[in-house]
């Protein structure tokens, strides 16, 4: 298997422990948002990253989903997600971890939603390049 297959299956491989626990996060009232979200920005985040591998596009280390989905936009992959949708999980990569402000903007099922998106679209890219 080509090297930069190999890594996109495992960022593929690294979303799924997020989404594990992202599952298991959002069904307990006692977790704070930020702390199951980020679990959910992770995914998407990793689920992105692979793509970015199976297409060989180099990219800076960052947790910007939407800086990461243009450099997709930029070799003509179609997201299935919008930046909107993107935006609203951004703020759980690192500001939401350090800090205690609240935040509206996505709710679990909405960040479920999107992390199932993601990775579908992600694992129906990576079968295409293992074709």
């Amino acid at each position: 298997m080509k090297p930069h297959v190999e890594e996109a299956l495992r960022s593929l491989r690294l979303a799924d422990r997020d989404i594990r626990a992202f599952e298991v996060l959002k069904n307990d009232s006692r977790i704070h948002l930020s702390m199951t979200c980020f679990h959910a920005q992770q995914a998407v985040e990793k689920s992105l990253k692979a793509v970015l591998f199976l297409n060989q596009v180099e990219f800076e280390r960052t947790h910007d989903l939407v800086k990461l989905a243009q450099l997709l936009r930029d070799q003509g992959i179609t997201l299935p997600v919008s930046d909107d949708q993107l935006r609203k999980l951004n703020p759980f990569a690192v500001t939401l971890r350090y800090d205690d402000l609240e935040i509206e903007g996505i709710t679990r099922e909405e960040a479920a939603s999107l992390v199932m998106v993601v990775r579908r679209w992600a694992e129906n890219q990576a079968a295409a390049a293992e074709e």
